[in-house]
């Protein structure tokens, strides 16, 4: 390259000289030469272009074989880790069956043990449930014993008295427990038929219109001409009514009209049935 440089100088100008006057030559040598020398100057800044572009080239090739030798170094560490974890996940997984089965054989055994005790506490309930019907049958009176005499624990009226103030009072389970009480005690007394209605009242109240019912048909039974006998009817009625049952309860308040016009209970039986029969 260097001799290049050198000779081409040379030859250009021995061409321009060949072919020029001789009145010219000085001047056209003296362009000649400085066209040489911007020529020799570009020559030799493409030569130092290349060296230092042949230098990155080669820095940056040292620097990719750097980073190819890290990433393969990173990825034999990877691989190493990866079979590490494998082989203690293996280790795990054995272990953890091992466990299993461990703990499947005892529930095999806790039923087991379950199953006997079960057994043996049939065993024990048959025993004790023998003793028991063998405990009752001897404490059974004989055939030829008194029955024990009921003693009522107050009179009839304050009986009666106290569950007419809790039935006011809204105590209907209460109020309930002592009518009944009465007619326990008292079942002919004077306020019987009055105890067996406000029975069915305590239901009502409740909205038990089931039991309601069935308490007013007992007091229509078994005191037919006791005093809430209009009332036992209506009520009867109303408690069927809120039951679904309209046919019925409209019946049960034809009675009321039929038989008891002019009493309480009748003004309010005509007064539901119009009710009923207004669209």
């Amino acid at each position: 390259m260097k001799r290049l440089c050198t000779l081409l100088p040379l030859l250009l100008v021995a061409l321009l000289l060949a072919h020029l006057p001789a009145g010219a030559v000085a001047k056209e040598i003296i362009q000649l030469q400085r066209d040489v020398a911007l020529l020799q100057q570009q020559v030799r800044d493409l030569q130092q272009s290349v060296t230092q572009n042949h230098a990155v080239l080669k820095t940056l090739v040292e620097q990719a074989t750097d980073s190819v030798n890290r990433m393969n170094a990173s990825l034999a560490t990877l691989q190493k880790t990866v079979q590490d974890a494998q082989a203690n996940t293996n280790a795990r997984t054995d272990t953890l069956a091992g466990q299993v089965q461990a703990l499947a054989d005892g529930l095999e055994e806790v039923k087991a043990r379950l199953a006997r005790l079960s057994q043996q506490f049939a065993d024990t309930q048959g025993v004790i449930q023998s003793m028991d019907a063998k405990l009752a049958a001897a404490a059974q009176p004989p055939p030829s014993a008194t029955p024990p005499v009921i003693t009522p624990p107050m009179s009839g009226e304050v009986l009666y008295q106290n569950a007419l103030r809790d039935l006011n009072g809204g105590k209907f389970d209460l109020a309930r427990q002592e009518f009944n009480d009465y007619l326990k005690y008292f079942p002919a007394g004077e306020f019987a038929s009055n105890s067996q209605f406000y029975i069915g009242e305590t239901h009502y109240q409740q909205a038990r219109y089931a039991e309601a019912v069935v308490a007013y048909d007992k007091g229509l039974l078994n005191y037919p001409r006791g005093n809430k006998v209009p009332e036992s009817y209506l009520k009867k009625g109303f408690a069927l009514i809120e039951l679904g049952q309209r046919a019925a309860g409209s019946r049960e308040l034809r009675i009321v009209v039929q038989r008891f016009p002019n009493t309480d209970a009748g003004r309010l039986a005509r007064e539901r049935l119009r009710r009923l029969t207004t669209p």
